[in-house]
């Protein structure tokens, strides 16, 4: 019976990290295509569980919210990530309960599934709180933030029952370290991108490397990241300055050479050791492919692929470095 169930959790593990990767991408397209407010309302949409398609229905629901506007497309793109949200907290939850059932056999502590859980309650909430702040740059953040934890929680779970894993591929204590911190270090930058990104301020300035013609162009710190506040004003509740705007795109430039540098020297410095080269190539591949997406989303004023693909990188760079840490850790005896 427990042998099931470890067979059961390990082949859930695996599709549940496959579908969050998805669903962290459409998250991110439905952001950038406007599609956030699609339904005005939550679970439902204009007071459903589906989007209404009868012209009936259609003028019941803009009775019933009258000051939405009813988009048919931006509504289907909103309730499909809320469709494959909901199906991936189902499948977390029967993690949880499979990884008590199995806990003496898989290779991950029972908590860790659970705190999953709590993760993508908390997750469901900030999606709706999204909604009902009316897309309060805050909220917003943080949700992106917990759809990464999310699956960056999956991927180390469904790493060590798939992967190779031993304390012996990384012998020296400071590669170690580094490697541990560079989960710090790309989450920091990923928060960074997510103010960017919530506070539509990839396009505070399209010129590079300068910004606005000058290496250190005006910029209003204080008004940019005052966390509290509604999208699109600033502390007094006036529009955001675009001074405001450059400097939450500035501090994003900084933050990616940062990564880029971090993660090029410990990319470089893996390369080296036999039994994580592949995981150090893929990284740093990802890496200069992350790198190339958000110049080019500046240059090109962000076509909606390159912007969604900029926000699958992010993903896939998360996904890259769990497996490097995964591997690198002994499994519990």
């Amino acid at each position: 019976m427990f042998g099931s169930s470890v067979k059961w959790f390990r082949h859930l593990a695996l599709a549940a990290t496959l579908l969050a990767v998805c669903v962290v991408s459409l998250g991110a397209y439905v952001r950038l295509s406007d599609a956030g407010l699609g339904c005005p309302d939550w679970p439902g949409c204009f007071g459903t569980m589906t989007v209404p398609e009868s012209e009936a229905a259609i003028r019941q629901a803009q009775a019933a919210f009258p000051h939405s506007d009813f988009d048919h497309g931006k509504a289907w793109k909103e309730m499909l990530h809320r469709y494959l949200a909901g199906t991936l907290g189902l499948m977390v939850l029967v993690l949880a309960i499979l990884g008590w059932r199995a806990r003496r056999l898989i290779q991950v502590s029972p908590w860790t599934p659970t705190a999953l859980l709590v993760l993508v309650t908390f997750q469901a909430m900030l999606g709706m709180w999204t909604v009902t702040m009316l897309l309060k740059p805050a909220v917003v953040t943080a949700h992106l933030l917990g759809g990464m934890a999310t699956l960056a929680l999956l991927t180390w779970i469904t790493h060590r029952h798939w992967g190779v894993v031993s304390g012996r591929f990384v012998k020296a204590g400071g590669l170690r370290v580094a490697i541990r911190l560079g989960l710090l270090v790309l989450f920091a930058q990923i928060l960074l991108g997510g103010w960017t990104s919530t506070n539509y301020a990839a396009l505070a300035c399209t010129d590079f490397p300068t910004c606005h013609g000058e290496w250190l162009p005006a910029m209003d710190f204080s008004n940019a990241y005052h966390w509290i506040r509604d999208l699109g004003e600033s502390i007094d509740g006036t529009p955001l300055s675009l001074a405001a705007l450059t400097a939450i795109q500035w501090t994003h430039r900084v933050g990616a050479l940062v990564v880029l540098v971090y993660f090029g020297l410990l990319a470089w410095r893996l390369l080296r050791v036999e039994y994580v080269s592949n995981v150090s190539l893929l990284l740093l591949t990802l890496l200069v492919v992350q790198i190339a997406l958000g110049i080019a989303n500046l240059l090109l004023h962000l076509p909606l692929v390159l912007a969604v693909g900029h926000n699958l990188g992010a993903a896939l760079l998360v996904v890259t470095l769990v497996v490097l840490n995964s591997k690198i850790t002994e499994l519990p005896k």
